[in-house]
C-alpha cells in the first residue's frame, strides 16, 4: 500500500482507472453468464411439450404411411413407413417408463407402451398386406386405427397437463428473470457507486494536500508566514512541491527575522537621534526660561488684564488672559502626552491670538467629540500644525482665511483633522514634507521653533506606526488638510 502511495501521480491514476474497469468487467461477465443460464432454463421449460407434439406428428406420418400403402401399395409409401415408424420408434424410446404417482408419469407409460403395441400391430397390417392376406392387414388396420385414437387422446391430455405445469414454470421462471434483472440493476448501481467512492476517495487522498497547500500559500500571499507547515505524507510529485514550498517558507522566516533585527537596531539608532535632539531643545527652552521668569511674565500679564478689567477694556482684558493662558501651557507643561483637551483649547487660544494681532482675519470653527476630549496624545501637535497653516496657506491668500478643526473617530482610531481654505500645496511639498526633507529656507516665516518634522517624528514614536499624519490638497489654490490617526488607548 505504502508503495502504492508513494508511486507518481500517473501510476495512481492508470491503477485507480484499470483497477475501477476490471471491477466492472468482472461483474458485467457474471451478470451476463446468469442472464444465459436463466435465458436456457426458459427455453427448455416447453421442451416436453414440443417433444410430444414431434410424437404426435410422427405418429400421424405413420398413419398416414400405412393408409397410403394399404391403398395403393407401393414402394414409396412403404419406404415412408418405415422412415416414420422408426421416428415414432425412437420419439417413443425417450419417454419415461418409470412407475410413479405422477399423472403425466403414468399417461407417459402408457402412450409408450400403446406406441409399441400400436407399432406392431401397424407392422402386422403391412405384413399382411404385402402376403395379400386380406383378413389380417383388414383386422390389423381396424386394431392399428383404434390404437391410434387412444394414443392421439393421451397425447393431447398429456400434452395439455405438461402445458398448463410448464406456464406455471415459465411464469416461475420470468418472476426470477425480472428478479434478476432488478438484482443485476442493484449490482451495477452498487458497482458504480463502489468505484465513485473508490474515485472520490482517491481524488481527496489527491487533492488534499494540495488543498492544505493552498490554503497555506494564501496565507503566506496574506504575509502571514507563522503557519504551521502542510506535512509531507507521500514522496509524489505533491510531496515534491510541499517540500520545496515549507523549505521557502522557512527561508523567508529566516530572512524576516533578520530583516526585523536589523529594523530594530535602524530604529534604536533613531529614537537616540530623537532624543538627542529633544535633550538639545529642553535646554534651548531652560536658556529661554532662565532668561525670562515665568512668575514675573505672568504676574505681570495678571497684572495688566487685572488692569483692563477695572478700566472696562474687556476685550483687553481677554486678550492679555488668553495670551497669559497660552504662555503658561507652552512654559510649564513638561508632560511628554497630554488630553485632547488641552491641546484643543491651545488652539483656541492661539486663533484668538492671532485674530486680535490680525483683526480677525482668521475664521475658526470646530467640530468635536466631547466623549473623545479625555484621551492622551503627545504634547505640542496641534499648534504648530495650525501655526503652519497660517503662515503657508492663509497668509498668502487673498480673502478671509478659514479653519475647521475636527475630532472624531474613525475604526478604532482617535482621528483629528485641521482644514484650511489656504494656498494649498502641490504633491511634491506633501511628500516633502511627510519624508523629512523639505529645505528649511523655503519657511519665510517665524514659528515656534517647532517644525514639522519634530511633530511628524513625535507622532510616529507614539503611534508605532508611519502612516499616523497623512496631508490632503487637490493642489495650489484648493486648501490643505491635515489629519492624525492616533491608536485609541485608556482615556
Amino acid at each position: 500500500m505504502n508503495k502504492f502511495l508513494n508511486s507518481s501521480l500517473q501510476s495512481k491514476i492508470i491503477s485507480v482507472c484499470v483497477f475501477a474497469n476490471i471491477l466492472i468487467f468482472v461483474v458485467n461477465v457474471f451478470l451476463l453468464a446468469g442472464i444465459n443460464s436463466m435465458s436456457k432454463d426458459m427455453d427448455m421449460v416447453y421442451e416436453d411439450n414440443r417433444a410430444l407434439n414431434e410424437l404426435t406428428r410422427a405418429l400421424d406420418d405413420v398413419q398416414d404411411s400405412m393408409t397410403a400403402y394399404l391403398s395403393s401399395k407401393t414402394s414409396d409409401s412403404l419406404e415412408s413407413y418405415y422412415i416414420s415408424a422408426q421416428e415414432l420408434s425412437n420419439l417413443a424410446g425417450d419417454l419415461s417408463g418409470r412407475i410413479t404417482d405422477l399423472s403425466y408419469n403414468r399417461m407417459e407409460r402408457n402412450i409408450k407402451n400403446m406406441t409399441s403395441n400400436y407399432l406392431t400391430e401397424v407392422e402386422g397390417t403391412i405384413d399382411g398386406k404385402r402376403g395379400r392376406n386380406v383378413e389380417k392387414y383388414r383386422a390389423g388396420y381396424e386394431r392399428s386405427t383404434e390404437l391410434y385414437s387412444y394414443i392421439k387422446a393421451y397425447l393431447s391430455r398429456l400434452n395439455l397437463e405438461l402445458f398448463v405445469s410448464n406456464s406455471e414454470n415459465f411464469t416461475s421462471l420470468l418472476r426470477a428473470f425480472k428478479t434478476f434483472e432488478i438484482v443485476a440493476v442493484v449490482v451495477m448501481t452498487l458497482v458504480m457507486i463502489g468505484n465513485v467512492i473508490i474515485v472520490t476517495s482517491f481524488v481527496k487522498t489527491m487533492i488534499l494536500p494540495l488543498k492544505k497547500l493552498s490554503d497555506s500559500a494564501d496565507e503566506v500571499a496574506d504575509g502571514n508566514f507563522d503557519i504551521v507547515l502542510p506535512t509531507v505524507h507521500y514522496n509524489d510529485e505533491v510531496g515534491i512541491v510541499i517540500g520545496a514550498f515549507n523549505k521557502m517558507v522557512i527561508s523567508i522566516r529566516d530572512y524576516i527575522e533578520k530583516l526585523r533585527e536589523s529594523l530594530e537596531k535602524e530604529k534604536d539608532m533613531q529614537e537616540k537621534e530623537l532624543s538627542m535632539e529633544a535633550h538639545l531643545k529642553d535646554a534651548q527652552l531652560k536658556y529661554l526660561k532662565a532668561q525670562i521668569n515665568p512668575h514675573f511674565l505672568f504676574n505681570t500679564l495678571n497684572a495688566g488684564a487685572q488692569l483692563a478689567m477695572m478700566e472696562g477694556a474687556d476685550r483687553t482684558y481677554e486678550y492679555v488672559q488668553t495670551v497669559a493662558d497660552f504662555f503658561r501651557y507652552n512654559v510649564k507643561n513638561r508632560q511628554d502626552t497630554v488630553r485632547v483637551r488641552e491641546e484643543v483649547t491651545l488652539v483656541d487660544n492661539y486663533i484668538q491670538i492671532l485674530n486680535v494681532r490680525f483683526s480677525g482675519d482668521i475664521g475658526y470653527d470646530k467640530q468635536v467629540d466631547e466623549r473623545l476630549l479625555d484621551h492622551h496624545m503627545p504634547s505640542m501637535i496641534l499648534q504648530p500644525i495650525v501655526e503652519n497653516a497660517v503662515n503657508h496657506g492663509i497668509r498668502e491668500m487673498a480673502g478671509e482665511g478659514r479653519i475647521l478643526l475636527k475630532v472624531y473617530r474613525e475604526d478604532d482610531n482617535l482621528c483629528i483633522s485641521i482644514i484650511d481654505n489656504g494656498k494649498g500645496m502641490s504633491r511634491e511639498t506633501i511628500e516633502e514634507i511627510l519624508s523629512g526633507t523639505r529645505n528649511p529656507d523655503k519657511i519665510r516665516y517665524d514659528n515656534n521653533g517647532i517644525g514639522m518634522d519634530n511633530v511628524i517624528s513625535r507622532l510616529r514614536i507614539f503611534a508605532g506606526k508611519r502612516d499616523v499624519i497623512s496631508i490632503y490638497s487637490k493642489g495650489e489654490g484648493y486648501g490643505c488638510e491635515v489629519k492624525l490617526s492616533l491608536p485609541l488607548g485608556e482615556k
